[in-house]
């Protein structure tokens, strides 16, 4: 169920409990340049703590009251917080969201955690470390290296200022954190796994523990609120796999009601019950998911199972105030409700793996993600074992969100500089996309990219052409589109690497653009394309798209990008949100059919004469020119 107005959204939104404490505001804090805290045992002591900071804003940002934007690798955090005595028979973890880079946790002076990655969640059990009383003190150190390119940072800036397409450091805590007391047995995982053609939703349950007795679980399923399904299942140790039935009759009847498309975000609504022998409740959880399919097929993006334009935009999701972070879970909401307005079907997150509240507004909402890892700048075996492990946890995080519907592990061989001259660095991305689809084999996977294809189901090219009539000249047909591959080949990169051929992939403008006006009242700005004004800002946006959607070789889009982000001012929108250009036509120019896909309706027109197959064409037609309604 969509949260209220005045209802927090769970940080968690995929495995909700209805009582949990957000642990956001006002942490003591301290920077810690000589990496004494550790040696001087500051997990221990109040009194090195005497700055504040507001959690979960990065120091570096003006939301956390400090903007310390220098160098320092190591800081600490601080904080009590309170335990009752009834809650102390079940087990008290404290949850967070994504702490950069390294951090370890403790809890009354004893070490309870320690994880290694800076986008990704971790857990902590406090149950056995509780002292009498209510108040219990967390300390989190968080060690973050800006010189140190074996890191997974993405477009974090190793140098003090920001340059050129690089931003302001995210250090330490920048997601949520929060409190949850649960029983001593309870639901640790949920996956799920739709399967339209079969009419199935896999389910993949994990329990923390054996339970001391026979278990049950009830999964009740809801579609706004009439039923789907009301099944119980008996626990074999801790884990149950179940493909739940949806009602064959009802899926072919209201098909449109009940798959998930951005046109319509069908989500199903999961309550999720545990119960013992006698029918005590012992867990209880919420969840949800979508019932889609995405894949390629001859040359196409496939969206249960018909081709689908992707119309995308690279989005830094980066504020000014608040970096990395989100300034307020409203901010997540707006932006994705801004990419809607502007016509997009989807957004490719850049560089970073995002806040599950965005991707549940992704969900809700109705518009397709590319996931993407924040890549490291160097190959090491260091380098690649923090990579990999990190990636691991983001496809476990994510993989539940309908909206999610392609993988990009690497990005334009960043932390892989020597791919077409060094076999490890080729098998390595080869090795990140197998990997990849071993653990998801419901999304496609690209394992670089814009140029330099090893491995992947896309070809994603990087094409900053600030001209249409050159788009024209190089994707016009697919001799146009050979010729530009292996002879002009955009970005002076080579395309295909020793070992590869394709293979009928899609084809993709996966960045183009990145069209910037100089603005009069400042110096600092950048793009790859600078014009003197709005309105030439506009006649180039449209000419490039134009040049795009008339490409009968193109099979989907990312414009780059959303927003300005610091001196990088190749946005639509501002910094603020505002925007540059009028919205109505920027979304008339998005929404314009594709010749990519009318050129399918045709062939379909002529190849199907019935009167009833050709109305489906129609409507198909029509569904595109009002994408995004």
């Amino acid at each position: 169920m969509s949260p209220s107005s005045n209802t927090p959204l769970h940080p968690r939104p995929q495995l909700t409990r209805e009582r949990w404490d957000d642990l956001g505001g006002v942490w003591g804090f301290a920077h810690d340049d000589g990496d004494l805290g550790m040696d001087e045992r500051w997990f221990e002591r109040e009194e090195v703590f005497g700055q504040t900071i507001t959690v979960p804003f990065p120091p570096e940002s003006v939301a956390s009251g400090l903007r310390a934007t220098g160098y320092h690798p190591v800081v600490w955090y601080r904080r009590t917080l309170t335990v009752a005595d009834e809650d102390r028979a079940g087990r008290v973890l404290l949850h967070f969201g994504a702490v950069d880079y390294r951090a370890r946790v403790w809890v009354n002076g004893r070490l309870v955690a320690e994880h290694e990655g800076g986008h990704t969640p971790f857990t902590a059990d406090l149950t056995s470390v509780l002292v009498p009383g209510e108040t219990q003190v967390v300390v989190v150190r968080a060690e973050d290296d800006p010189l140190d390119l074996a890191q997974p940072r993405g477009k974090q800036d190793w140098e003090e200022k920001p340059h050129a397409i690089w931003y302001h450091r995210t250090t330490g805590i920048w997601q949520p954190v929060w409190l949850e007391v649960v029983p001593r047995t309870h639901v640790e995982t949920l996956r799920w796994t739709p399967d339209v053609d079969r009419g199935q939703l896999g389910l993949h349950l994990r329990l923390n523990r054996v339970g001391e007795q026979t278990l049950r679980v009830r999964v009740r399923l809801s579609l706004r609120g009439k039923r789907l399904a009301d099944d119980t299942y008996t626990l074999e140790g801790r884990e149950v796999r179940r493909e739940i039935e949806i009602d064959p009759l009802r899926l072919r009847a209201e098909r449109k009601d009940l798959v998930w498309s951005p046109r319509r975000p069908n989500l199903i609504d999961a309550q999720i019950t545990l119960l013992d022998d006698d029918d005590n409740v012992l867990d209880e959880v919420g969840s949800y998911a979508g019932l889609r399919s995405v894949g390629v097929r001859d040359g196409r993006f496939q969206l249960n199972g018909q081709p689908y334009y992707l119309r995308l935009v690279l989005a830094q999701n980066y504020w000014p105030e608040s970096h990395l972070a989100a300034p307020s879970e409203e901010a997540l909401r707006r932006e994705v409700e801004l990419v809607k307005e502007l016509g997009f079907n989807g957004v490719r997150i850049h560089q970073k793996v995002e806040d599950p509240r965005f991707l549940y507004w992704c969900d809700r909402l109705g518009v397709l993600v590319w996931g993407e890892m924040a890549n490291a700048y160097v190959f090491t075996p260091e380098a690649q074992r923090r990579l990999t492990r990190e990636w691991v946890e983001a496809l476990e995080r994510d993989y539940n969100h309908p909206c999610v519907v392609t993988w990009v592990p690497v990005n334009e061989s960043w932390g892989v500089p020597n791919l077409e001259g060094d076999p490890a660095q080729r098998a390595f991305v080869r090795g990140l996309y197998e990997l990849t689809k071993s653990l998801d084999p419901t999304r496609p996977a690209i394992g670089n990219d814009g140029w330099e294809l090893v491995a992947g189901d896309i070809l994603g090219v990087h094409d900053y052409s600030l001209d249409g009539e050159t788009l024209r000249e190089r994707y016009s047909s697919q001799e146009a589109l050979e010729h530009t591959l292996r002879g002009v080949q955009p970005s002076r990169r080579n395309f295909y690497l020793a070992g590869h051929h394709r293979q009928g992939e899609p084809v993709m403008l996966t960045e183009f653009g990145g069209l910037s006006h100089a603005p009069g009242d400042s110096d600092r700005w950048w793009g790859y394309g600078t014009l003197p004004d709005t309105d030439a800002l506009l006649a180039r946006y449209e000419e490039l798209l134009g040049a795009v959607l008339d490409s009968p070789v193109i099979a989907g889009f990312c414009y780059t990008q959303l927003t300005d982000t610091e001196q990088e001012t190749n946005g639509l929108l501002r910094e603020d949100r505002t925007s540059k250009l009028d919205p109505e036509r920027v979304r008339a120019i998005n929404t314009r059919v594709s010749r990519f896909l009318q050129h399918d309706v045709l062939q379909e027109i002529h190849a199907l004469a019935d009167e009833r197959r050709l109305e489906q064409l129609r409507a198909e037609r029509e569904r595109e020119t009002l994408a995004n309604d």
